[in-house]
């Protein structure tokens, strides 16, 4: 198909971990695209709440919609096949001098997914370079077991646990994966990454979406939900999550209360943490 990977990108994901910069829309596009976050923003008070960055594309139809876009969605079939599950999502913003970072990591720790057969797309709603605090990676570690992590829940780490890795990282190996609007990257979920702080004049705006082949299972809680974007499901692992229509939806609202509540008993499981809104969790 048209948007497929090519065999040296595909070779490259296999090698290194990641490939970019691919194209899922025009700068002007994901200009809208952030002006339709930062409204939502503004209705919540100035950033999302750690409950409705959760899968926020099951509230929102314009973000249910970049989920399921063909630009996208052709490079992660290259990779993962064409039957894919969009398993979940959120928004990484930094502020210009807010101090939050990403701390080195892999993101499978948490997850509870039988398999690291996962391919992050991660959309750059603004520009995303080394001095906004873009992502950087160590290129190959996607090759490596699963590493241990300490969680730290430090005030200036976005990730849900403040998670890093609890091993020596060579930053001189890494690679800054830097991004203009509309442009994406693509990552597995072994590979370690992380980001500084943002010293630009501008927002680093990005939304991480968690892609993964529907062979996959839930093996850290009872039951776990995910969207089908592309192909067919054989398997029924996931309750499949519905499309919304509208926004904010009565119905949708409810659904993804329960689902949030859900998936937060798995990342936070061993915590004292209850829910992405718990005073103790990080809030991205």
């Amino acid at each position: 198909m048209p948007g497929s990977l090519s065999d040296q990108q595909v070779e490259q994901y296999r090698r290194d971990g990641f490939v970019h910069p691919l194209r899922a829309a025009e700068a002007a596009q994901a200009g809208q695209w952030l002006a339709q976050l930062e409204a939502i923003e503004r209705d919540e008070g100035g950033r999302l709440s750690g409950a409705t960055n959760q899968k926020p594309y099951l509230l929102f139809p314009w973000l249910a919609d970049i989920v399921r876009h063909p630009a996208i969605l052709d490079p992660v079939e290259s990779l993962l096949g064409p039957d894919i599950l969009c398993w979940a999502g959120g928004f990484f913003a930094k502020d210009p001098g807010d101090g939050k970072r990403i701390t080195w990591h892999q993101d499978a720790t948490y997850w509870g997914l039988s398999e690291p057969d996962v391919a992050t797309a991660w959309v750059a709603f603004t520009p995303s370079t080394r001095q906004s605090g873009c992502m950087r990676v160590m290129p190959g570690t996607q090759d490596l077991d699963q590493l241990p992590h300490r969680d730290t829940f430090a005030a200036d780490n976005l990730l849900s646990r403040g998670q890093e890795i609890a091993v020596t990282v060579d930053e001189a190996q890494a690679v800054d994966i830097e991004l203009q609007p509309g442009e994406f990257s693509l990552h597995h979920v072994r590979l370690v990454h992380g980001s500084e702080p943002n010293r630009a004049d501008h927002r680093r705006v990005g939304l991480a979406i968690r892609y993964i082949p529907t062979r996959l299972r839930q093996v850290a809680g009872a039951e776990d939900s995910a969207t089908l974007v592309r192909g067919e499901d054989r398997f029924h692992y996931f309750e499949l999550e519905p499309r919304p229509m509208q926004e904010l939806a009565p119905e949708f609202l409810a659904l993804h209360k329960k689902i949030a509540e859900r998936n937060a008993r798995i990342l936070y499981r061993g915590t004292n943490v209850s829910s992405y809104n718990d005073p103790a969790a990080i809030r991205g």
